[in-house]
């Protein structure tokens, strides 16, 4: 049963120009006064959610973006400032990208955040999209398979350090503790100092692509995943492939138990309405991601996405397809309601509802629609902190 809302926000700290008409995504560029308004941007949507009794607040690391989009390099630091202007909010990493990271010091700061914030920050890890951020970091990312091996090096180093009071890992990229004398001994055993208080540690991860090695990795290590914008078909495929993976590693969970769904959404009087409101900032998101392969769309499309003066005579896909398949919630509220229902009967393991922030969505805009939310949907799920 849906209990938990929670809202995500990548760091856009743009709303001008938008959509297929706008901007092209590679025009786009900021002053840096103007990227650092990304944190008065979080500290506000955190206030303003906290305030509505949403559970949580999940943000994006990310780099090197001039362009605006994604605009938050440290999700740690920003999280355990947050807890400190907030009351009762959790944090969620949504996601820290491993590559870009020793293992060991990205599990040093998050114990430390878990610690000075008495558990209020949820870690979270993803391999990483942008080959200008990761492979700068000095890690594969154009290799796939070569990001995914260092990946899974990666978090096997992280649990056990969070786990474990000494341990000791040797793998193909890392081999600790170092082999060197400490002190008259030589060093065969490491320790996290602190170690994560609240244990175990929860650790969520996106799933996108459901490749069967990613969805048996993540069974296997016992993380949780985040399945976001999927039209009803594939969110269904995704579920059943997460649910079977953690079947074959000696778990009976029900179907959607420990997922959490994802969806962008804008409340309007009619569907009419809400899609006129929500489409540019729907074609401001595939003009973000289509280069990036994040969507399946042929060269044509997106050549046609990334320049404005291509777009026209090309069909690309629409918001209407979006909302026919449910990856876009657009309506009144009762339509959303009755979305969120249904997902409740198909998936009856299903808790955690996140809600997306879309590139170029005013900063105004988003408050006002997780007040819509919050006020006239999230009152018909009574577990939830605004229902109780």
């Amino acid at each position: 049963m849906i209990h938990s809302f929670s809202a995500s926000y990548a760091g856009h700290v743009f709303d001008d120009n938008l959509g297929f008409d706008g901007t092209a995504a590679n025009d786009r560029w900021y002053s840096n006064d103007q990227l650092a308004q990304v944190f008065d941007w979080s500290v506000d949507i955190a206030q303003h959610l906290d305030r509505l009794g949403y559970d949580e607040f999940w943000m994006a690391e990310h780099h090197f973006q001039p362009e605006g989009y994604e605009c938050i390099p440290n999700l740690l630091m920003l999280s355990l400032y947050l807890s400190s202007q907030t009351e009762r909010l959790k944090f969620g990493c949504g996601f820290n990208i491993a590559p870009m990271w020793h293992p060991l010091r990205l599990a040093e700061d998050f114990a430390m955040a878990d610690i000075l914030t008495k558990g209020r920050v949820i870690f979270g890890v993803g391999r990483g999209y942008h080959t200008r951020e990761v492979e700068t970091f000095g890690s594969p990312m154009l290799d796939g398979d070569a990001n995914r091996d260092l990946f899974e090096e990666q978090v096997e180093v992280m649990l056990k350090a969070f786990k474990e009071e000494s341990f000791s890992y040797q793998g193909k990229h890392y081999q600790i503790p170092a082999k060197v004398p400490y002190r008259g001994y030589d060093l065969e055993k490491l320790s996290l100092v602190p170690r994560p208080v609240n244990q175990p540690v929860e650790v969520w991860q996106p799933l996108v692509s459901g490749n069967p090695r990613g969805v048996d990795f993540m069974a296997k290590m016992g993380i949780k995943p985040l399945i976001s914008n999927n039209p009803d078909a594939v969110l269904a495929d995704r579920m059943k492939l997460y649910q079977d993976a953690v079947k074959a590693h000696g778990q009976d969970k029900e179907l959607g138990e420990d997922v959490a769904i994802g969806y962008r959404f804008f409340i309007a009087d009619t569907q009419e309405k809400a899609m006129e409101l929500a489409r540019p900032y729907y074609e401001e998101a595939m003009k973000f991601a289509a280069p990036l392969g994040l969507t399946p769309l042929t060269p044509e499309q997106i050549g046609a996405v990334a320049d404005p003066a291509h777009s026209r005579g090309v069909e690309l896909p629409s918001l209407e397809q979006a909302v026919a398949g449910h990856g876009w919630l657009c309506g009144p509220a009762e339509m959303i309601i009755e979305h969120l229902q249904s997902v409740q009967e198909k998936f009856p393991g299903v808790e955690r509802v996140n809600l997306g922030a879309v590139m170029g969505m005013p900063r105004e805009v988003f408050k006002d629609q997780l007040t819509k939310f919050a006020d006239q949907v999230m009152p018909s799920f009574p577990e939830s902190a605004n229902g109780r």
